[in-house]
């Protein structure tokens, strides 16, 4: 019998939490949202740089904002490009653009002209709302795009709001930042601020609109790694699935909870899947006060934000989770209430998972998911004593299938593309069907483009990206075994495998390390991984670097070290 008919998985669960869950429990993210505003109304949804919001105000705001999308004209389904890092005013944009049955378009504040105007183009999207800091790139491209209403955000919009009073946020935050940026209006572009819109939607009335499962809440756009970036097209049905999958799998940590408001850092960016999924939205669903970071790479900042707060989640990813570890303020916090550190978006390291449970006393339990699966797929069990090297067990009413290149299940042990099926998997690529057929199968499942194997017990392991696969003559070898074992020698850092071309064995493995400490030398690295691995898969090439390319979320980016060497 098939691993996957028997779902060995389901047996590893913990007995809290059941295989099956009620996802179509809502019709819509709408629904859910409505609930939680009715059910939360008197807790804190958000605090950001000090300043809290109620769930109640969050209601109001984006019920007023939605008003003023519906003056607009937008028909259902428009696409709205959101472009803002974590702030109150996305948390507001985002519920009110999908309360009125339009479309989200999650956009990189930190991208460049390029890369927004194919965004936009690709997305179709009509109105944009952006944080007046990058407004500056929009204007390049804008002309060239559907768009004809920008709504201009500043850092202290919305304060004056719900404090009732007008307070220069920015200014007494954020002195650094940029000036206030005028976008200048054309013929068929309008522009608004952000508190105007909100002032015009709060005379009107928010237009009831019926928005089903099988409507798109999102297009989230992959990272382009393997390709052109493509728009998942993500329904409401596919994002309340995986919230509630996800709250299923917290059973066993709710009940340390009981009827106190849960606390979750949102370092992590909302305009990525992981954060939006497992800190808003879920958050929304528990009555949850979201900690709003703008800017998690200043690492001070950050620090003294946390030092406020017993927190209980922390998601992140390794690279956020290795930076704080290895930070003297940050280990002077008080961590008795962190419950559960989430890990996901790349792979975390050993070395960097012993540090932060030594530290915080908590485990970081990593699992896995994408942005076409709303995103979470798998996730070891929240009990875990530390490292497991895996990245878990199926959430609930998902199945995983380790499949061959020719579409045939393997055997237990066995390594293949990671292929999922669930409630959580989008509906495709937008106006994409070449690609979505590339990914989909027959019998429904997502190819991830992942490799990885699943043990007797469900377990799943990842290997690595069929991609970033380095072939040293005619030998299979994963740079993440390789990263793996290199972070665990005391003085590195971080650290970076990929391949580059060898006219002797076809491809070699080049490895680049941040250095923890200056007295670290090429020797010492060679030896431990002499010391570690086998002949083929050592390091011909090693290069210390002061730091590696990270994504905004943090993941490293091998490709931009591969283009290097070309």
């Amino acid at each position: 019998m098939l691993v996957m008919e028997r779902k060995p998985w389901l047996e590893s669960y913990p007995k809290t939490v059941p295989g099956e869950v009620a996802v179509d429990r809502y019709s819509s993210l709408v629904a859910l949202f409505e609930e939680a505003f009715r059910a939360h109304a008197q807790r804190d949804a958000t605090e950001c740089m000090g300043e809290r919001m109620s769930f109640r105000t969050l209601d109001s705001l984006s019920s007023d904002f939605g008003a003023w999308l519906q003056s607009q004209g937008f028909a259902k389904g428009t696409r709205v490009a959101l472009m803002m890092p974590n702030l109150p005013q996305y948390c507001v944009a985002l519920v009110g653009v999908l309360r009125t049955g339009l479309t989200v378009v999650n956009v990189n504040p930190l991208y460049t002209a390029r890369e927004l105007e194919h965004q936009l183009v690709d997305s179709g999207a009509e109105c944009l709302v952006v944080l007046e800091n990058f407004a500056s790139v929009a204007e390049e491209v804008i002309a060239r795009t559907s768009v004809r209403r920008v709504v201009l955000v500043s850092m202290g919009d919305l304060l004056g709001f719900w404090k009732g009073q007008a307070i220069n946020f920015a200014v007494r935050h954020l002195k650094k930042m940029v000036p206030e940026f005028e976008f200048r209006a054309t013929d068929g572009l309008e522009v608004v601020r952000f508190n105007m819109a909100i002032a015009l939607g709060a005379a009107r009335h928010l237009q009831r609109v019926e928005v089903g499962p099988d409507d798109i809440a999102f297009l989230q756009y992959t990272g382009g790694t393997t390709g052109i970036s493509k728009g998942a097209m993500l329904l409401h049905r596919n994002v309340v699935a995986n919230i509630l999958q996800v709250e299923a799998w917290f059973n066993p940590m709710l009940g340390k909870v009981g009827t106190r408001q849960l606390t979750i850092v949102c370092a992590l960016p909302l305009y990525h899947i992981f954060a939006l999924t497992v800190c808003f939205l879920m958050g929304c669903r528990m009555g949850s006060l979201n900690i709003l970071i703008p800017n998690p790479r200043d690492l001070p900042g950050l620090v003294k934000t946390l030092s406020r707060h017993k927190v209980n989640m922390f998601p992140a990813v390794n690279t956020l989770y290795n930076a704080l570890a290895n930070d003297t303020d940050f280990a002077r916090l008080d961590f008795s209430e962190l419950w559960v550190s989430n890990g996901g978006g790349m792979a975390v390291q050993q070395a960097t998972a012993q540090r932060w449970k030594e530290l915080t006393g908590c485990p970081i339990v990593e699992g896995y998911g994408l942005s076409e699966t709303s995103p979470v797929a798998t996730s070891n069990r929240l009990d875990i004593d530390g490292f497991t090297g895996t990245i878990g067990l199926p959430v609930p009413n998902t199945d995983i299938s380790i499949r061959d290149d020719d579409g045939r299940e393997v055997d237990a042990g066995d390594s293949g593309e990671i292929c999922i099926r669930g409630p959580q998997v989008m509906a495709g690529y937008w106006r994409r069907p070449d690609e979505t057929a590339k990914v989909m199968t027959e019998d429904g499942f997502f190819r991830s483009g992942d490799i990885g194997v699943m043990d007797e017990r469900g377990y799943v392991r990842i290997v690595d990206r069929k991609k970033d696969m380095i072939l040293v003559s005619g030998f299979n070898v994963y740079p993440t075994e390789i990263e793996q074992v290199v972070s665990t020698l005391e003085g590195v850092l971080e650290c970076a495998a990929v391949g580059i071309p060898d006219a002797k064995s076809g491809e070699a493995v080049k490895l680049f390390v941040v250095r923890k400490e200056s007295s670290l030398a090429e020797d010492d690295v060679a030896g431990f991984c002499a010391r570690n691995l086998t002949a083929y898969k050592r390091p011909k090439y090693i290069e210390f670097r002061d730091e590696l390319p990270k994504s905004n979320v943090g993941k490293i980016l091998r490709r931009e070290l591969r283009q290097a060497q070309a």
